[in-house]
């Protein structure tokens, strides 16, 4: 899973931001078990203290547990998931909204031009 990250963002907010993703688009499962904060350094390529500094972070969110003898855990809330894949999404369309319309596109033809690109909305 090597990634590269970005110099202007807190890393722990860049793997945090990641491990996210992989729990809201199913990528890792409903009550699977994370690896070790160790193995996900090794894995990332980053300071184990950055690592766990990003799993408190999801911890704080809900979207992982503790166990206290067993490891990490995804929780099983998925209303909780859905909730966080929602709102996530909500983001990046604002985003896209917005970056369109500062290059001269209303709402409509933005939502015009993802059809065009072969996307329904």
């Amino acid at each position: 899973m090597g990634f590269d990250f970005y110099n202007n963002i807190p890393i722990y907010l860049q793997i945090a931001k990641i491990l996210k993703i992989k729990i809201i688009s199913g990528e890792i499962s409903p009550g699977e078990r994370l690896p070790s904060v160790r193995d996900l350094a090794v894995e990332l390529k980053a300071n184990p203290n950055t690592v766990q500094r990003a799993l408190a972070d999801l911890e704080n969110e809900k979207l992982i547990f503790t166990e206290r003898t067993n490891g990490k855990f995804v929780t099983d809330n998925k209303a909780l998931i859905l909730k966080h894949k929602t709102a996530y999404a909500s983001s990046l369309t604002e985003e896209y909204l917005n970056s369109m319309n500062k290059i001269g596109f209303s709402k409509e033809d933005a939502v015009n031009y993802i059809k065009s690109m072969g996307g329904n909305a």
